[in-house]
């Protein structure tokens, strides 16, 4: 692997503070990280000061560190730098916190201890944890470091010649053989981004207009949306704020290149010695280049489309432990009734099999699988192993689909909602539904005969008999009992909701910036979580419970358990706000989508990146994992559905069909079938089976990513299901393998 570095390495405030948070994928903030200072500045810093600009970052960083009281740190970075203690710093505000990324102060515990403390005994946070503290710079003071930001962009050539510069090399491009041509325009779009916006940084108004009509139609269609706002940029004042500008210049775009293709390149600008366009490559450019063959249009165009180029092949080589963890051993008892009704058809024996080979099969270590103390798990209770119980029974009744066995779909639509149904969620049994909505209520509904009740008062709990056979049922007050229950406490529209396995609890993010926990025995709010500062679009609970996600416009995830008020963990990387969060089935991994058009796997044990996956050509809002944990699914606002093998961390399908945001995605029990569904009133059903039998991937295909995507996807379309006029936001599996699907109809 080879990147272009040779050039001048620009010292960047936001890539010091920010712990390379937007450079690469393990760009990860540990809320038990040390403070940020101490580790950024030390390692970055040797080389003196040398220009202007170098010096101007370096003051920056210390005023930085100063104003956190890292003392320490400044000494170091002065000593290395060879400056002295008069040496003036920067003008007060110049090296503030980079805008809304949280920096983590050290004056709290360890995160890891908070991890490996695994209490069950109650969800709810206690006054006082040694909990990490958080701290955000406000928002006002990211100006001073955006000024430090574009300041690379005052070295610039003759703005008359840009046009010349950038036809010059299309022509190149155009002219060379056609293996190598579809890999060369790759380069066309990050250069036309970074010369308009050297033109606008120098205040060549006209020039930068003309070069934006002149070459914005040469762009690829899946970067309309982002040339849109860079047309709105005409002025130096108009980039200040905007954040796109600013994540193009402080993450290197990456370009997958064959060694053939790059020398061709290289060796037409130094012949033409066009220096401007060589620097852009040098400085804002990561040319990922590997051996072998040059990648087609259709590959390339496969993998393109975020909002930073593709993923650096680098970033998906991390090994990801996706089998399943063992399932506990528990007897699977035969109930009465199963015996007499198995007597009366005349099949004594028939099912009996079916249960220990139900058994059996969670019973085998998979070698895939991580080690089963990798992360501390609750304990199962009794009420989990009867639920286990319950749901291997049940496994004895699931419907064995297939392309010729396609499962029933039950639709719940929401009538009168008027569009504010934002989120629902279905518990694993089925038997309780719970939507969010743009008054911010939490709704819950019984879909079972079973009337939702909550539990008595103090004073009447006291009177009971704890030692009856029936005490769960006595605590509950039946003066309380209605089909649906009302959740009051959020002050905005609630856009994720998530129940915990056991039913017992709740989850509700939303626009006020917190996540709720709710108790489903008395209705009410246990904990509010705080840590975002801007709205919160997702949360999901863990497969074991416990532990949450949630993800919003801050671009950072955040790992929580249900007993400690500050996140465990903080996922940064993002360049855009993270649109949908969903948990490994083994819990060791956490997958995030986002409006940068990108899907990163994050490992919950180290904090760090493992996977960055790109294809999607718009915002991500849906992910769903594969029952084996080897494959997810990804739905867009593009309507593709991509399909990945997580292991690999490669693309291996692309379904095409939905003509409208997807929003709801899901395997059905046994992973045979995956149901997709859009805004666009539709459910459809795809053959999943035959899409990864399909893939054969040998090493060479996983080192350079050169996937060959079946040309029609059609054929592993197995159906489509019109609503009348709803728009279909959630899907779920029973365990009997009947589909669910819930919208609000839209008159």
């Amino acid at each position: 692997m080879a990147a272009v570095q040779d050039g001048q390495l620009n010292l960047e405030v936001e890539k010091d503070i920010k712990t390379e948070i937007t450079n690469d994928g393990s760009g990860n903030i540990n809320a038990n990280s040390s403070s940020p200072g101490s580790t950024s500045s030390g390692g970055k810093s040797k080389s003196p000061a040398g220009s202007g600009e170098d010096q101007q970052t370096l003051l920056a960083v210390l005023q930085f560190l100063k104003r956190n009281k890292l003392t320490e740190s400044v000494d170091i970075l002065r000593r290395e730098a060879g400056l002295s203690a008069d040496d003036s710093p920067v003008s007060e505000s110049a090296g503030a916190g980079s805008g809304g990324v949280p920096n983590v102060s050290a004056d709290g515990g360890d995160a890891n201890s908070l991890l490996s403390r695994v209490s069950m005994a109650t969800p709810v946070a206690p006054p006082a944890t040694a909990a990490p503290k958080v701290v955000a710079a406000s928002g006002g003071e990211d100006q001073p470091d955006v000024n430090v930001v574009l300041s690379a962009y005052s070295q610039q050539g003759d703005p008359v010649l840009y046009p010349l510069y950038y036809n010059g090399l299309k022509k190149f491009i155009e002219s060379v053989l056609d293996c190598h041509r579809a890999e060369l325009s790759q380069v066309f779009y990050p250069l036309f981004v970074h010369m308009y916006l050297e033109l606008v940084y120098n205040n060549h108004e006209n020039e930068a207009k003309q070069f934006f009509e002149k070459f914005s139609g040469d762009q690829e269609c899946y970067y309309e949306e982002d040339l849109r706002i860079l047309s709105s940029m005409s002025k130096k004042e108009h980039m200040k704020g905007n954040e796109t500008m600013l994540d193009f210049r402080t993450s290197k775009f990456v370009l997958r290149i064959s060694r053939d293709s790059y020398q061709l390149l290289k060796r037409h600008l130094q012949e033409r010695q066009n220096n401007q366009i060589w620097n852009i490559i040098q400085e804002h450019l990561y040319i990922d280049i590997f051996d072998g063959m040059p990648r087609s249009k259709s590959q390339i165009d496969a993998m393109s489309g975020s909002l930073a180029g593709e993923g650096k092949r680098d970033a998906n080589k991390a090994k990801v432990f996706y089998g399943l963890l063992k399932e506990p051993e528990i007897e699977v008892p035969l109930d009465d009734e199963d015996e007499e009704a198995e007597n009366e058809e005349g099949k004594p024996k028939k099912k009996k099999p079916k249960k220990d080979s139900m058994g059996s099969k969670s019973k085998k270590q998979d070698p895939n699988a991580p080690q089963q103390t990798r992360i501390p798990l609750p304990e199962l209770k009794d009420s989990d192993k009867l639920d286990k119980i319950m749901n291997m029974k049940e496994a004895t009744k699931k419907i064995r689909l297939g392309p010729e066995n396609l499962p029933s779909i039950c639709f719940y639509s929401f009538l009168n909602a008027y569009q504010g149904l934002t989120a629902v969620d279905f518990t694993d049994d089925s038997s309780l539904i719970a939507g969010g909505f743009a008054d911010s209520t939490v709704r819950v509904w019984s879909v079972t005969p079973k009337k939702l009740r909550r539990v008595k008062s103090a004073a009447d709990l006291s009177n009971i008999d704890k030692e009856s056979d029936d005490v769960l049922e006595r605590i509950m007050d039946e003066k309380t009992a209605s089909e649906s229950k009302i959740l009051y406490g959020h002050s905005g529209p609630v856009y994720g909701i998530s129940f915990s396995p056991d039913r017992n609890y709740l989850l509700s993010s939303s626009e006020d910036g917190t996540v709720r926990l709710w108790s489903l025995q008395t209705f009410t709010c246990l904990v509010g979580y705080k840590g975002h500062n801007y709205p919160v679009w997702d949360t999901q609970f863990s497969p074991y419970g416990y532990y949450f996600i949630s993800g919003g416009h801050d671009r950072v995830a955040r790992l929580w358990a249900t007993d400690h008020y500050q996140p465990l963990r903080m996922f940064a990387g993002h360049l855009a706000d993270i649109t949908c969060t969903r948990f490994h089935p083994n819990s060791n991994y956490v997958a995030t989508g986002s409006a940068d058009r990108t899907i990163r796997l994050w490992d919950v044990l180290t904090g760090n990146c493992v996977r960055i996956l790109t294809g999607h050509k718009g915002p991500i809002h849906s992910l769903a994992f594969s029952p084996n944990g080897k494959f997810m699914a990804s739905g867009a606002t593009d309507g593709r559905v991509l399909l990945w093998d997580v292991g690999h961390g490669l693309m291996v399908g692309e379904l095409k069909g939905h003509a409208d945001t997807i929003y709801a995605l899901k395997f059905s029990r046994d992973g045979e079938i995956l149901a997709s569904g859009s805004m666009d009133n539709t459910v459809k059903l795809w053959d999943t089976l035959k899409a990864f039998d399909d893939v054969e991937l040998d090493d060479f295909t996983a080192a350079t990513g050169h996937i060959h995507l079946p040309e029609n996807s059609q054929e592993l379309l197995l159906g489509t299901y019109m609503t009348k006029s709803t728009p279909v936001i959630h899907l779920h599996f029973t365990r009997r393998n009947l589909l669910l699907a819930a919208g609000a109809y839209n008159p």
